[in-house]
């Protein structure tokens, strides 16, 4: 293949998946001056979310196959110039329908975000390395929610948020031209892409695959009312500033961050399959910590770091999984089933935890949280129970399983 041997830069990996869901949380961390300013509801709010993360979920599996095809370097470029217009779209929202378009064209990079860098891991970074390069790119995510609820919300209080999402818009332009001065050629077309089943069955997960999609389905949904609302949740039921509030979204995108590094790292054959339950698991006590915040309300700072610890990393570890099991040819496909599971629990949670926080029951609305984390606990121990039966004695996971 062509980009093999060739240097990817994690660095630009990492910003690649931070600017593919930064919109996600702008709108969180924004979201009081957004319902302020446009008058739109909580559910309203939450409805973005659920249409870019909804056309997110319908394109993963196509976006998969495309990248296979065209390559990392021309799906990186592509993304990042897509996720420029759906930001300067965003800043120029005049109202709800607009801004409800607008996100719904952020779900393209979305939807090649991780087909695109796992697929360029695959390609050039040595096995001993994918599982740190991994966490270090999905970490970008959460590196992402630093950005928007430190300095993009800060600059926000200075010249506003709609010149603060254009800021976003044009950073991510120049890593567009960063990705493409960078990257070496594509193939014109990738052979590997060739190999593997045929287009009906490229959209079926199986075995390990199907069981880590079913898995961030949960996980996704849990994970999304949280970026959606916690900024909200902190302005106007625990009496927030709107710089503190933004400051709960930059608080879990550090713990984010360092979480998927540090458990990214530790996913090794053997152990892997048991991070995916057992964070989930961790994750359920930090819904309740948020839920606790209601009677005592400097609980939802551990709440946010215990999210992005456990339910974030939850999702770089998922990554690594699937990297191990991909088959040949298969990387960018298999990637984009389990994103395609992850953005449709990131579609469907927002709506319900919406409903709740408009009538004012985001006790009730933490409380469907930490339900939605332990279903996905249960799937996951569900999976390792049935790969440490399919292990051979004293061997390592059987791949595609």
């Amino acid at each position: 293949m062509a980009m093999a041997g060739a240097s990817v830069p994690t660095a630009l990996l990492t910003c690649a998946m931070a600017f593919s869901m930064l919109q996600l949380f702008l709108l969180g961390a924004l979201g009081p001056r957004l319902v302020d300013e446009l008058d739109i509801s909580p559910t309203v709010l939450g409805l973005t979310t659920t249409i870019g993360f909804g056309t997110a979920a319908v394109l993963s599996p196509v976006g998969g196959r495309i990248v296979d095809r065209v390559g990392p370097r021309r799906a990186l470029a592509a993304l990042l110039l897509l996720s420029a217009a759906a930001l300067a779209l965003i800043g120029a929202a005049p109202g709800a329908g607009f801004l409800l378009a607008a996100v719904a064209l952020g779900g393209l990079p979305q939807a090649l975000a991780n087909p695109a860098t796992n697929k360029a891991i695959l390609a050039a970074v040595e096995p001993a390395r994918r599982g740190a390069v991994t966490g270090m790119k999905q970490s970008g995510v959460q590196l992402g929610a630093f950005a928007a609820g430190l300095p993009l919300a800060a600059l926000a209080s200075g010249i506003g948020w709609r010149g603060a999402v254009w800021t976003a818009a044009g950073a991510a332009v120049v890593t567009a031209v960063w990705a493409l001065r960078t990257l070496p050629a594509d193939p014109r077309t990738d052979p590997s892409a060739r190999t593997g089943a045929g287009p009906a069955a490229a959209l079926v997960p199986r075995g390990a695959i199907a069981w880590l999609t079913a898995f961030s389905l949960l996980l996704g949904c849990g994970i999304a009312s949280v970026n959606t609302y916690l900024a909200l949740y902190g302005a106007h039921r625990l009496d927030l500033g709107s710089g503190a509030a933004g400051a709960l979204v930059a608080v879990l995108g550090v713990a984010g961050v360092v979480g998927r590094v540090a458990w990214s790292r530790a996913a090794t054959p053997g152990r892997a399959e048991w991070l995916p339950g057992g964070l989930a698991a961790g994750a359920v006590g930090a819904a309740l910590l948020l839920a606790g915040a209601t009677a005592v309300g400097p609980l939802v700072w551990p709440g946010a770091v215990a999210v992005g610890v456990f339910a974030v990393s939850a999702n770089a570890v998922s990554m690594v999984l699937v990297m191990q099991r991909a088959a040949p040819g298969r990387a960018g496909q298999d990637s984009a089933l389990v994103s395609a599971g992850f953005f449709t629990g990131f579609a469907a949670g927002p709506p319900l935890f919406g409903l709740l926080a408009t009538a004012g029951h985001y006790g009730w609305g933490w409380t469907l949280v930490a339900t939605e984390f332990a279903a996905a606990g249960a799937v996951g121990l569900g999976w390792a129970v049935r790969e440490r039966g399919r292990l051979p004695s004293g061997g390592v996971g059987v791949r595609g399983g």
